[in-house]
């Protein structure tokens, strides 16, 4: 089974965090997720937070904090992922979807609705019940 390392951002503006929606031609398609992408070789996962954000939305960050990493495996499809999730409370710029996938602002609650990828779904949970500090 091939396992991949991910880094992703849950990006705050107040109270609601970035969610973007993956395009018809990914593995997963159609299903939302907090936006990042694979580490490359060598790659940390906080330079490989920077440089996705960067390419998919257009977005300098200026302020991210390590939060926790997941393992979720998705036999049917034949991988694993790790997933590196920030806290991403400071940027430059306007997240716009460069790739052409849809973006939205929610609120933690109302984000269950969308359909996210079951690993970002797990995360979701937690912030739903803890709503961390992002201050």
């Amino acid at each position: 089974m091939q396992h991949i390392e991910v880094a992703a951002g849950i990006i705050w503006r107040g109270k609601r965090f970035l969610a973007s929606q993956r395009l018809c031609d990914k593995p997963l398609e159609g299903y939302w997720e907090f936006p990042g992408g694979k580490l490359e070789a060598g790659e940390s996962p906080l330079d490989a937070l920077k440089r996705e954000l960067a390419e998919e939305l257009g977005i300098g960050v200026r302020q991210a904090v390590f939060w926790k990493s997941l393992d979720h495996e998705y036999t049917e499809r034949g991988f694993g992922v790790r997933i590196y999730f920030f806290h991403v409370t400071e940027f430059a710029g306007e997240p716009c979807g460069a790739e052409g996938q849809n973006l939205r602002w929610v609120e933690p609650q109302e984000a269950f609705a969308l359909g996210f990828l079951p690993a970002d779904a797990v995360v979701l949970e937690e912030l739903v019940s803890r709503q961390p500090s992002i201050a």
